[in-house]
């Protein structure tokens, strides 16, 4: 008879295969539903590959593991948005939300423990490092504007202890960066062991911004794809895993972000006039993305496409890449380099070091009793 203990094991491991396989195909329906380049048949085969791989994630347990109680494993999201071969921009609805089925309260309940388990871990990488850890975190956040990444930083990276992240907001290249290599200022912000470091923007903007305004010639553009790829290997061989993530939102949903600023005076400092010329190339943007995309979504450094419409989900999805990628890390509080019995006993035997204080009432009012 199997035992009490491992029958319940094997139940619950079915129930999370169900679930897994459940989310997946509400995922290939939800790209099906929407107009594509692809033939159904070629869609039909992405959407099976797409279920397989979440399947197979449950095999091996990574899917299968929620870290809080009533949320998706980390690895869900990994799988569920993840851009692999065959995969169309255009496919993925902003409003979706790919790896989870609750709603909205459901989606915030979660932001609390979810920050919590990425704090630990964070803490653990941070403490890791200080015993001679070489391993970091690179969390890059790409998206138009209105997209949602100043909210990311608030919610989820506002989440971990300061002394352990580093955010660099890539803005125009200035005279000094435009005189050498387009990668020299990325290189620069790269993260020190222990530590999570966050990019606003980052390397794609020579490739996204300068494929749509042509800021250089076609052949240097085309060059950069593949220097992107060896840079972030050589970055990756180094202990640093890397999340690269699209905020994607449709051009509805900025349009409306925009307004809701142009009609409330405290959100005049966050319009720029220039946003709305940016706007009017929206399309050579998202062809410029599914470039970017398509060369640069490697093994080492994938890229995951975020819908970000309802701005709860997208929160929530990143703030499930980066406790993925930390778990995946698995970083460990460092031994004691000392004898800890001994620095106990050494402790305790010092007693109460602290001289009275002369001015504490309580200790007048003992004297004269």
């Amino acid at each position: 008879m199997m035992p009490l203990m491992a029958k319940g094991k094997k139940n619950k491991d079915k129930k999370s295969r169900k679930e897994i396989e459940i989310i997946a195909k509400d995922l290939a329906v939800r790209k099906m539903l929407r107009g594509s380049k692809k033939s159904k048949s070629a869609k039909d085969g992405i959407a099976q590959a797409k279920v397989s791989e979440l399947v197979a994630a449950v095999a091996d347990g990574k899917a299968s593991k929620s870290v809080v109680k009533g949320a998706p494993a980390p690895g869900v999201f990994e799988v569920a948005l993840r851009a692999g071969d065959g995969f169309v921009l255009a496919d993925v609805d902003p409003a979706s939300t790919p790896g989870f089925i609750g709603d909205k309260a459901a989606g915030e309940a979660l932001m609390a423990p979810l920050a919590e388990q990425v704090a630990d871990l964070q803490e653990r990488l941070y403490a890791e490092a200080k015993e001679g850890g070489k391993r970091a975190v690179l969390l890059i956040i790409q998206g138009m504007d209105t997209s949602g990444k100043g909210g990311i930083m608030r919610h989820v990276v506002g989440a971990a202890d300061p002394q352990g992240i580093r955010i660099t907001a890539f803005k125009a290249p200035t005279a000094q960066e435009k005189a050498r290599p387009f990668l020299w200022r990325i290189r620069n912000a790269l993260p020190t062991p222990g530590v999570i470091g966050v990019f606003d923007r980052s390397q794609y903007e020579d490739v996204l911004i300068g494929k749509v305004h042509e800021l250089a010639p076609r052949a240097t553009i085309g060059r950069r794809y593949a220097q992107i790829n060896s840079f972030e290997k050589s970055v990756a061989a180094s202990g640093t895993k890397i999340v690269k993530v699209m905020l994607h939102i449709s051009d509805e949903e900025q349009q409306a972000r925009l307004a809701e600023r142009l009609a409330n005076p405290e959100k005049y400092w966050k319009f720029n006039p220039g946003d709305l010329n940016e706007r009017a190339l929206w399309g050579e943007y998202m062809d410029a993305y599914q470039v970017a995309i398509d060369k640069c979504s490697t093994e080492v450094a994938p890229w995951y496409v975020v819908p970000a419409d309802k701005k709860w989900y997208a929160r929530l999805a990143v703030m499930n890449l980066l406790l993925a990628a930390l778990l995946d890390l698995d970083p460990q509080w460092p031994a004691a380099d000392f004898d800890v019995a001994e620095m106990q006993a050494k402790l305790e035997a010092m007693g109460d070091v602290t001289p009275d204080d002369p001015t504490d009432e309580s200790s007048e009012d003992a004297d004269e009793s």
